[in-house]
């Protein structure tokens, strides 16, 4: 995912708007910092701080453990074919039928990539049209999908909220709101990354889901930390998405008695609610 960037009169208001931004939790971002606020007379700050931010890239696993994993797979196969056919001799050292491998060519060297260049940020674009961009984006998907639905544009300070609204909208909802959160991505390419947008905070919600997705986590993340501090013993819940563990994360932030943390890789990543000792 592309870098967003923020400012803010701190470094860590900053970050959360860029947070907002991604709407992933701090352990899903990295960020980095471009400005600090500098200090003034009487303890006052001068300037704004500056964050660049992105979505925490998934790791992939290397591939010399793959090619490790493939070798141990084929000397598995050999085993069981051997034991299938009786456990006959090899000739010479090789497999009955078989001929001498062929050497591989040497594969050519490719020269290095240059790293690629930062795309320049112009002037800033307007929200008017970043939205109106958006609107008609979601217009074209609704009717492809065969569905009905209004589509509104909500404007607040600097954050803009596309909403589609009507019956039978669950097709674009998808189970636990995936499908949401892909069309959202989708939306932000058309009508932010390819206007130059950097700066408006762009969300997709679908007859509503989003609010009483947030309501019923909350009231989750509640009862299961009463559960927690009652009995004394950390809880681990399903893998959710980033969007939702913030939710979790936030709802339980103030609540006394228990803290939270993520574990695992993505789409598994969980989060486990644990008891503060006194």
């Amino acid at each position: 995912m592309e870098w967003v960037e923020t400012t803010d009169r701190t470094i860590e208001e900053a970050k959360n708007a860029a947070l907002e931004m991604l709407g992933v939790d701090v352990e899903d971002a990295e960020f980095e910092i471009i400005e600090e606020p500098k200090p003034g007379l009487f303890g006052r700050t001068r300037g704004e701080a500056r964050v660049r931010a992105r979505v925490r890239p998934t790791q992939v696993r290397p591939k010399t453990e793959r090619r490790d994993r493939r070798r141990e797979g084929g000397r598995e196969n050999d085993r069981s074919e051997g034991n299938r056919n009786g456990g006959q001799k090899r000739n010479g050292g090789r497999a009955q039928g078989g001929g001498e491998r062929k050497p591989r060519p040497e594969r050519e060297t490719r020269p290095p990539r240059e790293p690629r260049e930062e795309r320049p940020k112009g002037d800033p674009v307007d929200p008017a049209v970043v939205g109106a961009q958006a609107v008609s984006f979601l217009e074209g998907v609704t009717a492809a999908f065969g569905l009905s639905g209004e589509v509104v544009l909500v404007r607040g300070d600097g954050e803009l909220e596309v909403q589609v609204n009507g019956e039978d909208l669950g097709l674009l909802v998808g189970p636990k709101g995936n499908t949401l959160l892909a069309l959202q991505d989708l939306t932000r390419v058309v009508a932010q990354h390819r206007l130059g947008d950097h700066d408006a905070r762009l969300r997709i919600d679908v007859a509503g889901y989003r609010e009483r997705r947030r309501d019923a986590l909350r009231r989750f993340a509640l009862k299961v930390a009463s559960d927690v501090v009652e009995s004394g013993k950390p809880r681990v819940l399903e893998p959710m998405a980033s969007a939702d563990r913030k939710v979790v994360h936030d709802s339980l932030a103030e609540i006394d008695g228990v803290t939270t943390r993520s574990r695992g890789e993505d789409p598994y990543r969980q989060i486990v609610v644990e008891p503060v000792a006194d």
